[in-house]
């Protein structure tokens, strides 16, 4: 996924402190899964990254994939999320800007969304009840576009099969 320059440098740049804070030592494995995360696809499993991090260096190990995410959790340059599949993804994370997900329950297909009125709907239920929102996930689970039109050929072709002919 292409991202721009200067929001990658903006991560890098809080990694970096954070980084320093805890007297953690740059690597040239933790470098490589950092930019290969950077450059991955939102929401990529940590068996997907190490799968492109081994591409590039075979040496890389499990473990280090998985703290250097961790890492990049706990500073929030990523942000972990469950979808219900079982996996823990991973997505650069953002503070400035929110959205939320589509989930085909199917193909696992997850797309991103943003919706201003859900946004303002959600603001004034916890207004009315007078609860503050400090975080929030939506996700909608459902069947993608793809998939419906998937099936729906499946069946036609069923049924042709299926169907008497008419003579």
């Amino acid at each position: 996924m292409d991202r721009a320059p200067a929001e990658l440098k903006h991560f890098r740049s809080i990694l970096k402190e954070h980084m320093d804070k805890k007297g953690l030592r740059s690597t040239e494995q933790r470098r490589l899964i950092i930019e290969t995360f950077f450059g991955a696809d939102n929401h990529v499993s940590i068996e997907e990254l190490l799968a492109g991090v081994r591409a590039r260096d075979p040496r890389v190990g499990y473990a280090t994939v998985y703290r250097t995410l961790k890492l990049l959790a706990e500073c929030g340059v990523a942000s972990e999320r469950r979808f219900g599949d079982g996996l823990t993804r991973y997505e650069l994370g953002d503070d400035a800007t929110h959205h939320d997900h589509l989930i085909c329950v199917q193909c696992g297909a997850i797309s991103e969304f943003e919706e201003p009125r859900i946004e303002a709907l959600q603001e004034r239920v916890a207004k009315r009840y007078g609860f503050s929102v400090r975080s929030h996930k939506h996700e909608l689970y459902g069947v993608c576009a793809v998939c419906q039109t998937r099936d729906r050929d499946s069946r036609r072709k069923v049924a042709r099969r299926t169907s008497p002919s008419l003579r």
